[in-house]
C-alpha cells in the first residue's frame, strides 16, 4: 500500500486530490493532510514517513521548501504548483515530479506510474532506488510548456438550472469566500467557479488579472479608487461594488502598482 501525506492550505484543492488519488484504483492510503510549514514539520517529527509526498509549494506561512530545511525528509516529493519559476528548484528536493495546477487526473496519474518505476519494484526485488533527474530535459520541458501555454477565454458556470459560458473580458474580479471561489461580471451577476484560487493563477491572463491577496483576483477595469490603508496596505473600491472591504495585502502592493503601471 503506497502511504501518502497531502500538504496543501486550500481545502477545495485537498478535496480535489484526495478524489483523484482515490480514482486512479492504486492501494493508497492518505495517511495525513497539512496546510502549513509549521503543521508539517510537526507531523513528520511525530509520524512514520510516508511513501510519498505531494506538496503545494506556497502555503500559509512560506514555501514548503522550508520544511525540507527543517527536518529530514526520505520520502519522495511531488510537487503541486501555479508558479513555474519553482519547478526546477522542486527536483532538488527528493522530487520525482512537479505538477502545475490545475492538476490533471491524467498527469498524476503519470507521476504515480513513475514513482512506481523508481521506488516500488527495486523496493520488491531488493536493488536500489535510484530514481535520476534530467534537470535539462525538465527544463526544455518546462520551457516547453510555459511557451505553449493557452489562457482561459470563458467560464463555463451553473445559472439556475442550466449552464452558462462567461467570456473572461466580462469578468471584474473572482474571490473566495465560505469556502467557495466565485466571480462578479460588470454587469453584477455573481457565479461560482469550480476551481480553487491557486487554480486560477494559472488559467487567468495575467495582465488582465492580478492577484491581490490570497482570496482575490481583481481586473483593472474594476478598479474605481485606490486608497492608502493602515499596515503599509491599500483599499480598493471596485466597479461592480463588493460586499466587503477588499484589501492589497502588503507584500503585494509594490507589485500591484508595476502592475497597473504596464
Amino acid at each position: 500500500m503506497m502511504k501518502v501525506l497531502i500538504i496543501e492550505d486550500e481545502d477545495l484543492a485537498v478535496a480535489k486530490l484526495k478524489r483523484s488519488l482515490q480514482s486512479t484504483g492504486r492501494d493508497i492510503e492518505i495517511v495525513g493532510t497539512t496546510d502549513s510549514v509549521e503543521g508539517t514539520v510537526e507531523w513528520l517529527n511525530t509520524h512514520p514517513a510516508p511513501d510519498l509526498i505531494l506538496a503545494d509549494i506556497e502555503l500559509v506561512d512560506g514555501q514548503s521548501f522550508e520544511i525540507f530545511n527543517r527536518v529530514e525528509v526520505t520520502s519522495t516529493v511531488i510537487f503541486t504548483t501555479s508558479y513555474d519559476e519553482y519547478a526546477l528548484k522542486a527536483f532538488k528536493v527528493n522530487s520525482v515530479d512537479y505538477l502545475l495546477k490545475p492538476v490533471q487526473k491524467e498527469e498524476l496519474e503519470a507521476a504515480l506510474n513513475k514513482f512506481a518505476n523508481w521506488i516500488e519494484k527495486p523496493r520488491q526485488t531488493g536493488a536500489q532506488a535510484q530514481p535520476v533527474v534530467n534537470i535539462e530535459n525538465l527544463a526544455a520541458q518546462l520551457h516547453q510548456r510555459m511557451n505553449t501555454q493557452q489562457y482561459r477565454r470563458r467560464f463555463l458556470v451553473k445559472s439556475v438550472q442550466k449552464l452558462v459560458s462567461i467570456n473572461v473580458e466580462d469578468i471584474a474580479y473572482f474571490y473566495s469566500e465560505d469556502k467557495l471561489v466565485l466571480f462578479k461580471t460588470y454587469n453584477n451577476k455573481r457565479f461560482v467557479v469550480d476551481y480553487t484560487m491557486d487554480e486560477l493563477e494559472n488559467m487567468l491572463p495575467p495582465e488582465d488579472f492580478y492577484r491581490i491577496s490570497r482570496s482575490f483576483f481583481v481586473s483593472p477595469a474594476a478598479l474605481d479608487q485606490i486608497s492608502d490603508y493602515f499596515g503599509h496596505r491599500l483599499a480598493l473600491k471596485l466597479r461592480p461594488e463588493h460586499e466587503k472591504e477588499v484589501i492589497v495585502s502588503r507584500e503585494k502592493v509594490t507589485d500591484f502598482k508595476h502592475w497597473l503601471g504596464k
